[in-house]
């Protein structure tokens, strides 16, 4: 199973997605499961998890609407997880398609002080008692307060999107560093995604990037990392053939079934595609 773990869909509209820059010209139109079909086809990509772009319940339903008529798509939406009738929002949304949730952390105030809320520490409880996946989107910043959540919540699958966007600038192994007592928890799982945006400019090259794949073979192993483009949004910095070639070569002399963990198989078992989980991490 090839799968792309992690695009986004969208109608463009200013107000409804206000971290678009006006310089981001690239990303003010539609993107929609039509346009990604024919990219996903030319790398032999069997589906996708289209993830949420905006925190909004609205914009959860929409993406279910568009993965139902998109048998191949499945789902990671967004809730207020710190909502006192968390119970009853899971029950509206409740959906054969949707895998998970994600909040924008990255765009708290003060990130640290969100992770730590009693009331969020609750709503990620509930969650992975109803074996959702919870996506992490932080900087490196804050690895180390991933790092305690982790921690705490450890019932279910946590996914760390685009390697915690690293600091490029200081190199692979300053974030394998801050990385690593995250990546040592079996419930951890990696995301090799959004790299190119995150080279300074989006003036990236290989020999720049792949320091940080390799650095993440080496601390998550291929069996927890997973390929995803961040489509459209790489379109800043990169076409999509051009993340995925960059992932391919990265990875091209690792052994045939540590490929396929990365192209897809991690994604099946995390996502839970194949029906499948891993008893070996998960207590009870």
């Amino acid at each position: 199973m090839r799968i792309d773990a992690h695009q986004h869909f969208w109608r463009y509209d200013a107000v409804d997605y206000p971290w678009i820059a006006e310089s981001m010209t690239r990303l003010q139109q539609d993107y929609l499961p039509d346009d990604l079909a024919p990219l996903l086809a030319q790398r032999q990509l069997q589906g996708s998890i289209a993830v949420q772009a905006r925190q909004c319940v609205a914009e959860t339903q929409q993406l279910l609407q568009w993965a139902q008529q998109h048998a191949a798509t499945q789902v990671v939406g967004w809730i207020d997880v710190s909502a006192a009738d968390l119970t009853a929002q899971l029950e509206a949304l409740q959906h054969p398609l949707l895998r998970g949730f994600r909040h924008q952390v990255q765009d708290e105030r003060d990130p640290a002080a969100w992770l730590r809320q009693a009331r969020v520490a609750s709503g990620i409880r509930l969650l992975q008692q109803r074996d959702y996946v919870w996506e992490m989107l932080l900087t490196w910043r804050h690895l180390a307060d991933a790092t305690r959540f982790a921690t705490q919540h450890d019932r279910h699958w946590l996914v760390l999107d685009h390697l915690g966007k690293p600091d490029i600038a200081r190199g692979a192994q300053a974030w394998g560093e801050q990385v690593a007592e995250l990546a040592a928890m079996p419930h951890v799982v990696c995301k090799l995604s959004g790299l190119v945006t995150e080279a300074p400019q989006g003036q990236w090259h290989s020999a720049q990037l792949r320091p940080f794949i390799d650095e993440a073979l080496a601390r998550f192993g291929p069996q927890r990392l997973m390929f995803g483009s961040d489509w459209p949004v790489c379109l800043l910095a990169a076409e999509y053939h051009a993340v995925a070639q960059l992932i391919e070569d990265a990875i091209a002399e690792l052994a045939t079934d540590e490929q396929a963990a990365i192209w897809g198989n991690t994604a099946a078992q995390v996502y839970s595609l194949t029906g499948e989980k891993h008893e070996s991490v998960f207590a009870g």
